[in-house]
């Protein structure tokens, strides 16, 4: 699949001074209000499997569900964290980068399917990365942003089981619009960015901005993992 044209590398440096610059603000305002959200921001992944977060590696992603990198970089993490499941447990964390136009759409896309039908977000997630082309901002500088919602709602109704009325609906929610906007100021508390970011354990992994690789994810995970192995035998001995 053809990437959309590349940005001119000066515009694509400013707009991340620009957001890392708006990050520095959200973390200082928000540190200044110690405003926490009603729940932990993001979306576990493998169901039942990434509840015991102290019992297992967290890796947690910030991806952008229109973003060639983070859609590249989406398989190779799926594939690893199942891997070792339960042992590793994922938490996707949606962020919308500005540049792209529609991505705040798109976020809050999933917690529409995530209302409606928990399951269905990560199927949701995944026909972002195989549609993206419809909604790159040259497949969609000629329409207006409730076109978007409702062609969004249509490919949505797909994953979700609902129609597309139904999930259209979900735009006109005020809560989806917060929880899309807790997501982006999480991130930002994070130092994050751009898209991909990775955190394992809340360390953050090098090369944001850029996928990783299947091979370097096992690298990552399985000595922790078989520490983590070592660590429960010994408590299980005493």
């Amino acid at each position: 699949m053809a990437r959309p044209a590349r940005a001119p590398l000066l515009r694509r440096l400013l707009l991340l001074a620009a957001l890392a610059a708006s990050c520095s603000y959200y973390l200082l305002a928000l540190q200044a209000q110690a405003s926490a959200p009603p729940r932990y921001d993001g979306f576990a992944y493998g169901g039942g499997a990434a509840a015991a977060w102290k019992d297992a590696v967290l890796v947690e992603a910030f991806l952008d569900p229109l973003c060639p990198d983070s859609r590249d970089a989406w398989q190779p993490l799926k594939l690893a964290v199942e891997r070792y499941a339960p042992r590793v447990s994922l938490i996707v964390h949606p962020f919308p980068l500005p540049y792209h136009t529609y991505a705040f759409h798109a976020c809050r896309a999933l917690y529409i399917a995530n209302k409606l039908n928990s399951s269905s977000t990560y199927p949701l997630l995944e026909l972002f990365f195989k549609n993206q082309e419809k909604f790159y901002n040259s497949a969609t500088s000629s329409l207006s942003s409730p076109a978007v919602a409702v062609e969004m709602s249509k490919m949505a109704s797909k994953a979700v089981g609902n129609s597309a009325s139904e999930f259209l609906s979900g735009f006109s929610d005020s809560r989806t619009d917060s929880a899309a906007r807790v997501s982006f100021k999480y991130g930002c508390t994070r130092g994050v960015f751009g898209a991909p970011f990775f955190f394992v354990n809340g360390f953050l992994q090098p090369g944001g901005g850029s996928p990783i690789d299947y091979n370097t994810w096992i690298s990552i995970l399985n000595p922790l993992v078989s520490q983590q192995g070592e660590r429960i035998e010994m408590f299980t001995s005493m």
